[in-house]
């Protein structure tokens, strides 16, 4: 039986575990940290448990409700109620205009948004020439350029925010937004691309899991030890090379020879390993990118508030409208499991919600002890419209320290660069966030890729 050792615990590298144990080779998984599922994990505020980290997953790709319904968790799979989101703007919560992923569908619903010039001009983007994109630009710029600034700071930049936690002038068209980047490479309203990217009667874009999304991670962790394979938490991976016809990981605590070596981990250390292997590995210019590519950190503060009747699912907060928080989930609004446990737990006047501090670049937000970010937090959302009467009765903070990978110009040919170089190494694999998406469904993905790989290199495909 062939050995592999998987270096890093999260969603990618314990998916990639199960992909290479489910083909009969023998595992071993190493995590720096002292859990598994990286931001798949749980927060006890109060009486509940509820998400951490990520609370849903893509419905509309298969990777991770697959994954559910093979674990036997599809009986739990939920969709977010029917709220949706506003945006803050101007002190005041606003209608969220239709997008596909903050690029405007429709330009004339961005007026209640905008101030009258910039509306007039985001809706003349339909008229206006667009030639082909001939290379990659931020997609920010690209949307200054197309709706104007005002757009891209009120609707574009709070919705990535969200996701990255970056900023959209300096994030990537290609790697952000791929198939509405490929559009845009022929020319034509970006508008038009984006309303014909929709897929109308879909279903819900996003699906949850009742009790939590962490309890993918916990089901696939269960699954693993039933199975036998080693996982070692607290074993830091400090190093890579062959040796004696084998892969050698160093770590924390000794070595671990392995046929095959997967790296889940983020960027900058999946450089440092991939250095060890010297003349045999990628060369040193892919190497020196790849360590380059930045990470942003951010804070989730759950918070059980009383007096709170939220009707939305959550509020964006474009930057400088609040100091320090970029956006709110109402998790009992938006997700009915959460509704229905914080009503049993605490009756009709309290509502559990999230609230999301940082951003690439403002790493001296999070720079003070848990009291003081739930206090400057909680006075931030104080003072919103509706909050007249609230009070906070509990609260949590997560950290993600260096959590989100930072798309940069020229991030996609820099993958592929990097997926080539490793192609040509025996018995070696990359997967993670920082590759395809930061999403679980594509860090699956790429899990699923890495397995593959791995496979194939010692011929047991």
């Amino acid at each position: 039986m062939s050995g592999v050792v998987v270096v890093g615990g999260g969603i990618s590298g314990l998916a990639v575990a199960l992909r290479l144990h489910d083909a009969g080779l023998d595992v071993t998984v190493l995590e720096a940290g002292t859990r598994f599922g990286g931001k798949l994990a749980p927060v006890h505020v109060g009486d509940l448990v509820l998400d951490g980290g990520a609370e849903s997953v893509l419905a509309r790709r298969p990777e991770a409700v697959g994954l559910l319904e093979e674990l036997g968790l599809g009986e739990r799979r939920t969709a977010p109620t029917g709220a949706t989101p506003r945006v803050f703007v101007e002190g005041a919560p606003r209608r969220l205009p239709p997008s596909l992923q903050g690029i405007p569908t429709d330009p004339a619903a961005l007026r209640p948004l905008l101030t009258p010039e910039a509306a007039a001009y985001a809706e003349t983007e339909t008229e206006r020439a667009a030639p082909p994109l001939e290379h990659d630009v931020t997609i920010g710029s690209y949307v200054d350029e197309r709706f104007g600034p005002q757009v891209t700071d009120r609707l574009l930049e709070p919705l990535l925010g969200g996701v990255y936690a970056g900023r959209s002038r300096a994030l990537s068209f290609e790697a952000v937004a791929p198939a509405l980047f490929a559009a845009a490479r022929t020319g034509g309203s970006l508008a038009e691309h984006a309303r014909a990217s929709l897929r109308p009667g879909a279903g819900p874009v996003f699906a949850g899991l009742d009790g939590g999304v962490h309890g993918l991670a916990d089901a696939l962790v269960a699954r693993l030890e039933q199975a036998g394979v080693a996982l070692r938490a607290r074993t830091t991976a400090t190093g890579l090379r062959r040796g004696g016809g084998a892969l050698v990981v160093q770590t924390s605590d000794g070595e671990v020879a392995a046929d095959a070596v997967v790296l889940a981990v983020p960027a900058p250390a999946a450089a440092r390993l991939l250095a060890g292997l010297a003349g045999g590995g990628p060369t040193a210019p892919v190497l020196g990118e790849l360590e380059q590519v930045a990470y942003a950190s951010v804070a989730v503060v759950t918070m059980l508030v009383r007096g709170l009747a939220p009707t939305d699912s959550g509020l964006l907060v474009p930057p400088g409208e609040l100091p320090t928080v970029k956006a709110l989930t109402y998790s009992s609004a938006k997700w009915g499991w959460v509704g229905d446990r914080v009503r049993d737990a605490y009756g009709d006047d309290v509502a559990a919600l999230r609230a999301s501090v940082g951003r690439a670049g403002d790493v001296g937000v999070l720079q003070v002890d848990d009291a003081t970010l739930v206090r400057r937090t909680y006075a931030e959302t104080a003072t919103l419209p509706g909050w007249e009467r609230a009070q906070l009765l509990d609260a949590t903070v997560t950290r993600w320290g260096g959590g989100l990978p930072q798309y940069g110009l020229g991030h996609r040919p820099l993958v592929e660069r990097l997926r080539l170089a490793v192609g040509e190494v025996p018995g070696v694999a990359v997967a993670g966030a920082y590759l395809d998406g930061v999403g679980v469904a594509a860090c699956l993905a790429s899990a699923a890729a890495a397995a593959e790989k791995v496979l194939t290199d010692l011929g047991t495909r």
